[in-house]
């Protein structure tokens, strides 16, 4: 009994830590992605300001 106790505790142990590393994962994927939109519109920017940044007459 004790080691089923132990083998399923395991398990339990095994994916929660994958699941914790999956969404580590994630998170650095996403943020990744905002911060490269990020840089392309602040080169358009600099590259293009009239067109990014409409003057009001």
């Amino acid at each position: 009994m004790k080691s089923l106790f132990l083998l399923l505790s395991a398990m339990v142990v095994s994916v929660c830590l994958s699941g914790c590393t999956l969404l580590a994962i994630a998170d650095a994927a996403g943020s990744a992605v905002v911060y490269g939109v990020k840089t392309t519109v602040n080169v358009l920017d600099a590259v293009t300001p009239d067109i990014v940044n409409k003057k009001k007459d």
